[in-house]
């Protein structure tokens, strides 16, 4: 069963942000001090437990919140003069559009709009909990890094399957389009990763939605993809930058 409640012993705002959300969604809120055990409720499904500063999917073998913590582990190397490769392929000018079709936590999302002094990221999510926990996140979240706050601002976040939402697009709609598809060969040893794995979608990337996205972006698309994948065999591109020690890479198809 999907239901919606609090936390224990909450607060009457809580309580009509969880209402708020059952009638968003059209699933049933329950009352916590109906269901104290959620793992009896929950079963073999999740819920989402209204908190008071964050929404959490929570179901039987662990719970799933929004986070930018890969974020700043990224932008504090950069401070360090690391590089990083996905800034590296995107090579900003600060005004860009982009379109990230696979937004996930939004933690790269987040790095990117950084970078963008005048312009702005449009998110792509098709899990409705992963959707529903970042939309709360980046309207919620207070950081304590004035960067995360200012770059969630220009996020703007679309539900919708992104292979659908690419096809309904007009031609050069977005200066840069970003995909970064769940690994055929997942890093089981990535923590942030983990809890985003029963949600995530699994959707393979074909030359036709490569030719779709490149449709959509005015100057070049960068795809993502484990040293492992496949995607790089089937999938040409005009350049990769990665790291050996990570094993993820980024290839780069320029607008021709």
């Amino acid at each position: 069963m999907i239901f919606i409640t609090t936390s224990h012993d909450p607060v009457d705002e809580q309580i009509d942000r969880a209402k708020a959300l059952s009638n968003d969604l059209n699933i049933t809120y329950i009352s916590r001090k109906h269901c104290s055990s959620l793992e009896l409720f929950i079963q073999n499904d999740y819920c989402y437990v209204v908190e008071k500063d964050r929404i959490v999917v929570r179901w039987k073998d662990g719970q799933l919140f929004f986070h930018p913590s890969m974020a700043k582990v990224r932008m504090k190397n950069l401070q360090r003069g690391l590089k990083d490769h996905l800034i590296e392929s995107l090579d900003l000018k600060g005004n860009e559009l982009i379109l990230d079709t696979t937004l996930g936590l939004a933690t790269e999302a987040i790095l990117m709009a950084a970078f963008l002094e005048s312009g702005k990221i449009v998110g792509v999510e098709g899990s409705l909990p992963i959707y529903v926990i970042v939309r709360d996140g980046l309207s919620n979240y207070k950081s304590n890094l004035p960067w995360i706050n200012a770059a969630m601002k220009k996020i703007e976040l679309i539900h919708a399957d992104f292979k659908q939402f690419i096809r309904s697009l007009p031609d050069n709609s977005y200066d840069i389009v970003y995909c970064d598809p769940m690994f055929e060969n997942p890093v089981y040893e990535s923590s942030s990763m983990n809890p985003l794995r029963p949600f995530a979608l699994y959707d393979t990337i074909d030359q036709n939605d490569v030719n779709e996205m490149l449709r959509v972006a005015r100057k070049k698309l960068v795809l993502k993809a484990h040293a492992k994948d496949s995607l790089f065999e089937r999938i040409k591109v005009d350049s990769i930058t990665g790291s050996r020690k990570s094993c993820v890479f980024y290839g780069v198809i320029y607008k021709k």
